[in-house]
């Protein structure tokens, strides 16, 4: 009996299916983790890593100031010269990711680090210092700022940004919570410098995993964006990159919702990294509390952050941003006004509740930041992104040296402390005035500045 030519081919296909290894069956049948997701982890543990130079900063204060007789004022300029160029150089990091890719500017980024943190040791004069940790530290770090995290968001994920953002932001307090016990056991049993050289090994440590298993674009891997109806084709590299990240910049300072994003960004980095994370160490050590007691705080901070921080970004994804950076603002300049009431010789279970507090707001404003910059600016957000983290730090630098004028000229941190608080108040309702706007690049913006 003669076969139909269906039947034939029915029994060819079972052929071929029968003849297909079991494994390729089994592969077939699991449900693949997308690569965005390893892509995101990646970045996570680099920035895990390169968060050890920023644990370091206020534990150096007075080890400094006892060794080499600096006024905490020079030292907080160092500071300062640091967190100003980790901001000023975001967004032309940004840049140059588009232009040469996120591995190349992030491998070469580590190595500056290390090699600015590992020659401190050899310092004798101010000057070294700010070169060191200020411009070298300051530079390397600035590429490896939240723009680097925008960057992978923008570019392998379409759905769950918020939800990415927020644990990439966590990585650095995860960082600080990993690195500031360490650090601070380092400092009081074996001085300052093998700390500094803990550093830069934390940051060499990290190259190879950057290096040999992250990818600049989902193309690169023949894949689609997380969330993304179809493939999105990798985009030449874009030349001229300091170029347009001036001329993004010179479009988006004539849109209201710049000036404010910048403004209530600035006050986050005047509350955190300059005023907490530089000088809370200090001043709890005027009070009598030791050194390593309140390193420890400062990591309990971080364990609170990342919580903060992710659930930061699952709220972002469902509430109006706006909204939550009022709460997050007001809430943390009410938690600084009862601050100088808080410090004390020992830990103190007040003291514990304002540490959960302020870990929970700690960077819980950069989801919806980041938000409302991809809504206002759309393809050209990760760059705005980058100067409004720009003013993020300069807002820290000046507190980290008007933090250490202050004690040096007053006694006491306690004015720092009000006046940061009165400051956040400004920033909630900064944020409130924002308003809604269309997604749209910001060289092609054509409204009327809000």
């Amino acid at each position: 009996m003669t076969q139909t030519p269906e039947a034939s081919d029915v029994q060819d296909a079972s052929a071929v299916q029968d003849q297909e290894p079991e494994s390729e069956r089994k592969r077939r049948r699991t449900v693949r983790v997308h690569r965005a997701w390893f892509v995101a982890a990646v970045t996570f543990v680099t920035i895990l890593g390169a968060a050890a130079f920023r644990s370091l900063p206020g534990l150096l204060i007075d080890p400094l100031h006892q060794e080499f007789h600096w006024s905490r004022g020079t030292i907080g300029l160092a500071v300062s010269v640091n967190l100003a160029l980790y901001g000023l150089t975001a967004p032309f990091a940004a840049a140059l990711m588009d232009r040469f890719g996120i591995r190349r500017v992030v491998a070469v980024a580590l190595l500056v680090i290390a090699i600015g943190s590992g020659t401190t040791v050899w310092m004798t004069a101010a000057w070294q210092l700010i070169l060191c940790w200020g411009l070298l530290v300051g530079l390397g770090s600035g590429s490896m700022a939240l723009a680097f995290a925008a960057t992978v968001t923008n570019r392998w994920f379409t759905e769950r940004r918020g939800l990415v953002t927020g644990i990439l932001t966590a990585a650095s307090a995860s960082g600080q919570l990993i690195f500031l016990p360490l650090l601070s056991w380092i400092v009081s049993e074996h001085d300052w410098r093998p700390a500094a050289v803990t550093v830069a090994l934390a940051a060499l440590a990290v190259v190879p995993f950057v290096w040999l298993l992250l990818r600049d674009h989902p193309a690169d891997v023949g894949l689609k964006p997380y969330g993304s109806p179809e493939f999105v084709e990798k985009p030449p590299p874009v030349p001229g990159a300091a170029r347009r990240t001036v001329n993004v910049l010179f479009s988006a300072v004539r849109t209201g919702p710049f000036w404010l994003l910048a403004g209530t960004f600035a006050i986050c980095g005047a509350s955190t990294n300059g005023l907490i994370q530089t000088h809370f160490v200090p001043a709890a050590h005027d009070h009598g509390m030791p050194i390593t007691a309140a390193a420890s705080l400062l990591a309990v901070i971080g364990v609170f952050d990342v919580v903060g921080t992710i659930a930061s970004g699952w709220f972002t994804d469902r509430f109006e941003p706006r909204r939550l950076l009022a709460v997050y603002y007001a809430l943390r300049g009410i938690s600084l006004l009862f601050l100088p009431m808080l410090l004390a010789p020992s830990v103190q279970l007040p003291m514990v509740f304002f540490i959960v507090f302020y870990g929970l707001d700690w960077v819980a404003t950069v989801p919806p930041t980041l938000a409302l910059c991809r809504e206002q600016y759309g393809d050209d957000s990760a760059i705005v992104f980058g100067w409004v983290l720009a003013s993020h730090q300069v807002g820290a630098a000046l507190v980290a040296f008007l933090g250490g004028f202050a004690r040096d000229t007053f006694g006491s941190y306690d004015v720092v402390w009000y006046a940061s608080g009165a400051l956040c108040a400004v920033a909630a309702l900064m944020a409130l005035v924002i308003r809604r706007r269309p997604a749209v690049g910001a060289t092609g913006l054509a409204v009327t500045p809000g």
